[in-house]
């Protein structure tokens, strides 16, 4: 069976930049810290609260915790671009026949599998803590978080060419990372905040999958929050490996 040039150049570069985190067992470890001590300090204090029918404190802020931890981890990636771009790796790839696209993908989904493990022993935390949610709906949890690595490990590589200083690029990732986060929702529902905030927070596009990952914790599949959040990671996605594939074939040209 042929297999097509784009899937044999992906898994080539795919498999060199895992082979690289196996060998760090720090960098699979540490990303999961943050996410954790928010569950271990910050979980209790949301033990109690009236949610109503938003489920239970674990089920509203572990879907929080998994997309935090996409967006922080995915979102500085570029440092490994930048790092690689000063010792001329990027460059001597990219003079290389493999596809731009190749050359993306196979890093990013890297970074993909790397914070669905990471997820997943989160979970495994807060399962031991007391979450209660379906099979189905961690599954879709860890699916969002992939999407949301996917999108955000694509831009920030595609940043990490145009900004190739980490004194530019770092301050400029943390000013649209903050806001997202504060904006979304992603320790309690933006449901519960002043009206006008809840109104600014329907234009990040993380407050969708946020929704869409809680309801899934609930049991609730077929719901709007599901649908919307299906299509904004979906898209989101799409326009950022097509912003960053271009970036890498244009950039230095």
């Amino acid at each position: 069976m042929t297999v097509s040039p784009l899937l044999r150049d992906t898994a080539l570069v795919f498999g060199r930049y895992a082979r690289q985190t196996l060998r760090s067992k720090f960098q699979i470890f540490f990303g999961v810290l943050m996410p954790l001590l928010y569950l271990l300090f910050f979980g209790p204090l949301l033990t109690g609260m009236p949610l109503g029918s938003r489920g239970s404190s674990w089920q509203v802020l572990v879907p929080g915790l998994l997309l935090q931890l996409a967006l922080f981890g995915a979102s500085f990636t570029g440092f490994g671009v930048i790092i690689e771009n000063s010792w001329g790796v990027v460059e001597r790839l990219r003079v290389t026949p493999v596809s731009r696209l190749a050359l993306l993908l196979g890093r990013v989904l890297r970074d993909c599998a790397l914070f669905v493990f990471q997820a997943a022993l989160l979970v495994l935390t807060a399962l031991a803590m007391g979450l209660r949610a379906p099979l189905a709906g961690i599954l879709i949890g860890f699916a969002f978080v992939a999407l949301l690595a996917l999108a955000l490990a694509s831009l920030s590589c595609a940043l990490a060419m145009k900004v190739p200083t980490p004194q530019g690029f770092g301050p400029l990732v943390n000013a649209i990372a903050m806001p997202s986060m504060l904006l979304s929702g992603l320790m309690l529902p933006m449901t519960l905040a002043p009206a006008w905030l809840n109104v600014l927070s329907h234009f990040t596009p993380l407050r969708y999958l946020v929704d869409a990952v809680r309801s899934a914790y609930l049991g609730a599949y077929a719901t709007p929050a599901m649908l919307y959040g299906a299509l904004v990671a979906a898209g989101f996605a799409g326009a950022a490996v097509t912003v960053g594939t271009r970036v890498f074939r244009t950039a230095g040209a």
